[in-house]
């Protein structure tokens, strides 16, 4: 009998159950989590822009085939309204394989609240060049 969907009742409890999922492995925790509009959106680190339910399923499958990802969050940024929350984010990711990697990811997770709760329409997760910054830079910059 397929699991029932969790409902989230804020985008920081949908984000924690996400991470969670990502360090578990578990991958219909991680589907459960992703809105039910096939317009969601999904780009790891180096990787093409996937969109919908199947693309970003099959993302994640290969991805737990190696296991878990444990990832430590820093510098959380939220912007918030009653219907959206953008997370704008440093992953420190860690991972155990032949030998360890370990890099700083920038990562926006944004969330939509629907009948359900809170669920995630897009993670889009670059790697940072260097190391990340200790503390966040208030600079205003144009690009």
């Amino acid at each position: 009998m397929p699991r029932a969907k969790l409902i989230h009742g804020s985008a920081d409890d949908a984000e924690a159950a996400f991470y969670d999922a990502l360090s578990r492995a578990d991958i219909e925790a991680m589907m459960a989590l992703w809105a039910d509009d096939e317009e969601i959106v999904c780009v790891h680190p180096g990787s093409p822009r996937l969109v919908g339910h199947a693309a970003i399923r099959g993302a994640y499958e290969s991805l737990f085939e190696r296991g878990g990802v444990h990832i430590r969050v820093r510098q959380l940024h939220v912007s918030h309204t009653m219907s959206t929350s953008i997370h704008n984010l440093v992953e420190d990711i860690n991972r155990s394989g032949d030998q360890t990697q370990e890099m700083h990811i920038l990562t926006t997770n944004a969330y939509m609240k629907t009948p359900r709760g809170w669920r995630i329409v897009l993670h889009h997760a670059s790697i940072a060049p260097g190391q990340a910054p200790e503390e966040l830079l208030s600079a205003n910059l144009l690009h």
